[in-house]
C-alpha cells in the first residue's frame, strides 16, 4: 500500500503532526449494537485513513452513494470514485464491517492548517464564510459524509460522531462547520419546495447569530418556492441539531449534485450534556 502523498500539518501550535494526529488503540468496535438487520454481522470498526488505498475506498463508497444512489453528476478524474482537489488535504474517516471489511460509511476532515495550506475549505466556493474569519484557527470543516444503504439503522453515524468528537478534544478544536444537503427529488419530482420548508422550520429555532451568519453564492430562491410542506429534515441534519448544531443561513444550490445545501457550525461546547458524556466521556 502507499503512503497517503500530502502530509497534515501541525493542527495549532501545541498539536502534533500526521501519525500522532489519532490516537493509538486498536480501533473502535460496536458488536451487536443497532446490528443491520439484513447482514447478521458482528459489528463495526473505526479508524483513520492511513494509506492512499484506504482513501479510495472512502471515495469509492461515496461514488456509489452521491453518484449512483443520488445521481449525482460527478466530476472525477477516475471511473466510479468520487475525488476532488480537497481529498488529498484531509483526514478521512472510515467505518468498516468487521466481518467483511467492507468500508461502509466515511467523513472527510480538513484541519485549519489544511485549509489554510490549500487556500479555502469546501465550503468557502458555496458561502461567504467572512463572519467566521475568527473561528478558523480552531475550525474544522467537515463533509462528503455518507453510509452504504444497508448500515443506516444508526450505529454506523454514531461511531463516526464518537471519533469525530475525540478527533476534535484530542487536536484541541472547538468548532465544525459543513455543508448538510437536501435531496432536492421529493414524491418523485425535482423540486426545491422540500428544501424551502426544511429551511423554513430550522430557522425558527436553530438559526446562529447574525454576527455567525453567512450567505450563499447560489442562492436556492427560497421566496420562490412552496415552504408549507409537511416534510421532516434528512436524519442526518435531525441528528446535527439534537447534537446542538446551528444553521449558517439560507440554503445554496449546488448545481453538481442536485441539491440544497445548508450551511452548519457545531462548537463543542454547545453539545448537551449528555452527548458530551456519550462521546467523550465528560
Amino acid at each position: 500500500m502507499r503512503e497517503i502523498p500530502t502530509p497534515t500539518f501541525d493542527l495549532s501550535p501545541i498539536a502534533l503532526p500526521r501519525g500522532l494526529l489519532h490516537r493509538f488503540f486498536t480501533p473502535i468496535e460496536v458488536k451487536n449494537q443497532h446490528k443491520p438487520a439484513v447482514t447478521g454481522r458482528c459489528g463495526i470498526k473505526v479508524s483513520w485513513a492511513k494509506h492512499q488505498d484506504e482513501v479510495r475506498e472512502a471515495q469509492r463508497l461515496r461514488f456509489d452513494v452521491f453518484a449512483t444512489e443520488m445521481g449525482a453528476n460527478l466530476k472525477t478524474p477516475m471511473a466510479k470514485h468520487d475525488i476532488d482537489s480537497f481529498d488529498n488535504f484531509c483526514e478521512h474517516l472510515l467505518v468498516r464491517d468487521v466481518e467483511t471489511k467492507s468500508v461502509v460509511g466515511t467523513y472527510r476532515a480538513l484541519t485549519p492548517a489544511q485549509a489554510k495550506r490549500i487556500g479555502r475549505t469546501y465550503s468557502d466556493s458555496e458561502f461567504d464564510l467572512s463572519n467566521l474569519e475568527k473561528l478558523r484557527p480552531h475550525m474544522v470543516e467537515l463533509g462528503r459524509s455518507c453510509v452504504h444503504i444497508d448500515y443506516r439503522q444508526g450505529a454506523v453515524i454514531m461511531a463516526l460522531w464518537g471519533a469525530l468528537a475525540e478527533f476534535m478534544e484530542r487536536n484541541q478544536l472547538h468548532t465544525m462547520i459543513g455543508c448538510a444537503s437536501i435531496p432536492m427529488l421529493h414524491n418523485g419530482i425535482v423540486s426545491g419546495d422540500a428544501a424551502a420548508s426544511i429551511w423554513r422550520q430550522v430557522k425558527e429555532k436553530h438559526l446562529a447569530p447574525y454576527e455567525q451568519q453567512v450567505t450563499p453564492r447560489l442562492a436556492l430562491p427560497v421566496d420562490e418556492l412552496d415552504d408549507k410542506l409537511d416534510i421532516s429534515p434528512p436524519a442526518l441534519i435531525k441528528g446535527y441539531l439534537r447534537l446542538g448544531a446551528k444553521v449558517l443561513g439560507a440554503p445554496a444550490w449546488d448545481p453538481d449534485f442536485n441539491t440544497a445545501d445548508l450551511p452548519m457550525m457545531m462548537r463543542l461546547s454547545d453539545m448537551p450534556e449528555r452527548y458530551r458524556k456519550h462521546f467523550l466521556g465528560v
